[in-house]
């Protein structure tokens, strides 16, 4: 029996302990700093103050997650063809979403809501740069049957475009079998998680232990960082041993994390073509399902790295369509851990052929001088005047600027032996990167706007840039032939002009 959504609907009761819990991590966002000091300082707190406090904030959050599922409603106005959601505690706000600006619907589940046996259904379209409407709480088959109901614009608009374009037919099949044709294997999982990420992984660990030592600092009086007792702790004869300990307890650490999130973000990924389009579902604990419909997809890149190439397994990520570029990362779409095949067999549902890479353009060497200039000779003139002028002590460490020099020398020589743009009558691939090598897919057809630019000083070299700007996001070419950039942007300029393509 189908649901009347015309009708103004309420999220399941049980939604109310979602929002409860919401609202509760919320508060605990806003005042953890104040928390922290209670559990340190706990002997010096009143108890029965901190009882009666506990109380009447449980009891607030609680009328005010109330008073949230109770204001909360949604339903589809088919007159005017929007999907209206009306929420709020005491203002109350009234959203309207023209079906036909509908990007994605996307059916979620965290570990509360699975706990509690009840889905989110958030509602996503390219003119914002958030989630438009979210509904906490609802089951899986009325989750499914909303979703249906919120797409069914998008299959009337193939239909129409295929009568208006008989030639399409050919290319749409009508009837496919909604069966996952992809499946990431754990094991493809584990390869990833060992062989990805690990600047992002350093950066939590560093971000932690600031954060953590600044508080521990505040609440006590003690400074971690600088604390001279810890020569205590540690035999200067031990000093190498305890620094090589150090760096392999860091790398086991970092392997560490990237496991735990690449298994419990991505576990059992399944790859099911429908109608045309890709549903990805994945995770472990925090569930998430979501469509990529070729026609939207902006950019889509191709990563791997020496240990990955061994390993015979990839990284793929998607960005349709956002609104700028903190959305942009968010909303991007991760395939980790899919073989070369599997890679293929995606690319051909998303582009109707696997992309090839023409006509190879190369950077002037100028771009690798500007490089190891501004991370090499800034770095290295900013550490001179330093000593020289402020704390000549840093000078002390002056054996380890020949590793800097290498090391640094050696990642900007690869990122230029690497940086490319690859032209084709139908995609441009920009290939880039030092370790991780990525290629950036796009169709001319997808471009929304082109910039050049050239130095006056680059003139006489014939030398310059282009940038082109897609609905999600930029590739930068920088200081290569400018004649023949010049020429293909005439030509790309041109199928865009011509081009009937429905991204949007």
């Amino acid at each position: 029996m189908s649901t009347d959504f015309s009708q103004p609907q309420r999220q399941s009761v049980v939604g109310i302990f979602v929002l409860f819990f919401y609202t509760l991590q919320q508060y605990a966002r806003a005042l953890w700093p104040i928390i922290v000091i209670w559990i340190f300082k706990f002997d010096q707190v009143n108890k029965t103050y901190l009882l009666l406090g506990t109380i009447l904030t449980v009891v607030v959050i609680g009328v005010v997650s109330y008073l949230r599922y109770l204001n909360f409603t949604f339903f589809l106005d088919n007159e005017n063809e929007e999907f209206v959601i009306t929420e709020g505690v005491f203002n109350k706000t009234k959203t309207a979403i023209q079906l036909h600006k509908i990007q994605q619907v996307n059916i979620n589940q965290s570990f509360v809501q699975r706990l509690i046996g009840v889905y989110e259904l958030d509602v996503d379209t390219a003119g914002s740069n958030k989630k438009e409407g979210a509904i906490k709480a609802i089951s899986h088959e009325l989750a499914l049957e909303l979703k249906s109901r919120l797409l069914e614009n998008e299959v009337k608009k193939s239909i129409s475009e295929t009568e208006e374009f008989p030639f399409q037919k050919s290319i749409e099949k009508p009837t496919e079998e909604e069966h996952p044709f992809i499946k990431i294997s754990f094991l493809s999982l584990l390869k990833i998680g060992i062989t990805s990420n690990y600047g992002r992984s350093i950066s939590l660990l560093l971000v932690f232990f600031i954060t953590v030592s600044d508080y521990i600092k505040k609440i006590t009086g003690r400074d971690v960082l600088n604390d001279k007792n810890i020569e205590n702790y540690v035999d200067k004869n031990f000093v190498i041993q305890t620094f090589f300990i150090f760096i392999l307890l860091l790398l086991a650490t970092v392997l560490a994390i990237n496991l735990v999130r690449i298994v419990f973000k991505y576990y059992d990924y399944k790859i099911t073509r429908q109608k045309g389009s890709l549903l990805l579902s994945f995770g472990l604990l925090n569930t998430k399902s979501t469509i990529i419909k070729p026609e939207k997809v902006q950019i889509t890149t191709v990563t791997s790295n020496y240990f990955q190439k061994k390993m015979s397994i990839l990284e793929l990520k998607i960005r349709q369509a956002t609104s700028g570029e903190k959305e942009e990362r968010k909303s991007a779409i991760e395939i980790p851990g899919c073989s070369a095949s599997e890679s293929d067999a995606i690319l051909k549902l998303l582009f109707r052929k696997i992309p090839k890479k023409g006509v190879m353009l190369k950077p002037n060497f100028r771009k690798l001088g500007f490089s190891l200039f501004v991370s090499i000779g800034l770095p290295l003139s900013g550490f001179a005047a330093f000593g020289y002028w402020v704390m000549p002590i840093v000078f002390n460490y002056s054996y380890l600027v020949p590793i800097y020099i290498i090391l640094v020398g050696l990642v900007q020589f690869f990122k230029f032996k690497n940086n490319r743009l690859f032209i084709d009558d139908h995609f441009i691939i920009k290939q880039s990167g030092a370790w991780d090598i990525s290629n950036e897919i796009i169709e001319p057809t997808k471009i929304q706007a082109i910039t050049t630019s050239q130095l006056f000083w680059h003139k006489n070299l014939d030398i310059g840039s282009v940038t082109l700007h897609t609905a999600g996001g930029e590739i930068s070419f920088q200081l290569g032939n400018f004649t023949t950039i010049r020429q293909y942007v005439n030509l790309w300029l041109y199928e865009i002009e011509t081009s009937n393509s429905n991204w949007m």
